[in-house]
């Protein structure tokens, strides 16, 4: 069965490189006015040329988003379920080999969480586990995935990679989607990162949005970790490539992409290449013009300062009072998590911010009462 790798061999790193950092203003400029960006419009918006224009860039960007998404925007928040790891990975506070006390929640401690989560007003929720399969794998969300799903509207989940029968089982259990960044897309690099546990075989992660689709799961979130490669252009345009491999095949799933830049941790490392404010802003509305369709995420990785100028141009959902260690809303163990988040004001706070620039904060993404139920 054919998966986006059969689409990845095909591309040349080094040449989508060279023709990224090739583009002239005269390229993007045609950009800016094509009325359909495609793959080397794309390429145009996200070169080293296209930072002069950003203030158009912007200006085209918010307007498609108000065009295909009002004024909304939905807020999350992600529970952390457990930061036991198989895995060492250079850049993870959560990583096998940093001495860091482990935890993983109970039933009662889950309970906690999610009625300190709904306290908040928060309905839509993203379940986050340490990558290990055997204490925290399908057994351990069996279990308490109904439970946890009966408190929210929407949930959604960023685990270790799983198998296609796991997913569609996941989904029966009222799981609504499942973010699965692939860190980056240049195998080296990757395997650089990478050094020991499952998550060292990039090509099962490469596939795992084609699990997700075959088994049919709602939405489909896609990432690059910017930082790990020393070019987060090719890295950005190989995801793009990847988004269009799955609405083409998976057309029925919904999708989302986000940019998550490298944040300190316990044991991190520096990164490889730099992406400044400007230029994640750049790459939000490169985007947009892309894939007007697709939502776009920002998390509490960013300042409050850049999340309230940037959030009103191209942002459609955003994260809040984000805790990375297990127990973190009902406990508030600091020295659990994952990494240090840069915004770290209250949900009230933030829905302020977002009020004041004149955008909808949006708690729930569905009503259960009209008919969308998980099959337990």
């Amino acid at each position: 069965m054919r998966s986006f790798v059969s689409e990845w061999e095909k591309l040349e790193w080094d040449d989508i490189r060279l023709r990224i950092n090739s583009k002239t203003a005269a390229d993007v400029e045609q950009a800016l006015n094509a009325h359909k960006v495609g793959r080397e419009e794309l390429m145009a918006l996200l070169s080293p040329a296209a930072q002069a224009y950003l203030e158009p860039l912007a200006r085209k960007a918010q307007l498609l988003t108000r065009q295909r998404f009002g004024h909304a925007v939905n807020l999350f928040v992600p529970l952390y379920l457990s930061n036991l790891c198989a895995n060492d990975c250079t850049y993870c506070g959560f990583s096998m080999s940093n001495r860091i006390k482990r935890k993983t929640l109970d039933a009662d401690e889950i309970e906690r969480e999610c009625q300190a989560i709904r306290a908040m007003g928060f309905d839509q929720l993203l379940l986050v586990t340490g990558e290990h399969q055997t204490k925290v794998g399908m057994d351990y969300f069996r279990q308490h995935l109904p439970a946890i799903r009966s408190h929210f509207s929407s949930l959604m989940m960023e685990v270790q990679p799983m198998s296609e029968p796991e997913y569609a089982e996941l989904k029966a259990l009222g799981l609504d989607g499942v973010l699965v960044y692939q860190e980056t897309y240049h195998p080296a690099v990757y395997s650089q990162h990478h050094l020991k546990g499952n998550k060292q075989d990039f090509f099962f992660r490469l596939e795992t949005p084609d699990r997700l689709g075959r088994a049919g799961v709602d939405k489909i979130g896609l990432g690059a970790l910017i930082g790990l490669s020393d070019s987060w252009r090719t890295d950005c345009y190989m995801m793009a490539e990847h988004l269009l491999w799955l609405q083409k095949t998976y057309w029925q799933s919904r999708y989302s992409v986000a940019f998550p830049r490298l944040r300190p941790c316990a044991g991190g490392i520096q990164p490889a290449s730099l992406m400044d404010e400007a230029q994640l802003v750049q790459v939000i509305c490169a985007f947009r013009l892309f894939a007007p369709e697709v939502e776009q995420s920002l998390s509490t990785r960013e300042s409050p300062q850049f999340r309230d100028r940037v959030v009103p141009l191209a942002i459609n959902t955003v994260s809040a009072f984000s805790k990375t260690q297990p127990g973190g809303y009902a406990d508030g163990k600091i020295e659990l998590e994952q990494f240090a988040p840069h915004d770290n004001r209250h949900p009230q706070q933030v829905v302020r911010a977002l009020v004041q620039r004149g955008l909808q904060p949006v708690w729930k993404d569905w009503d259960s009462y009209l008919g969308r139920k998980p099959a337990i």
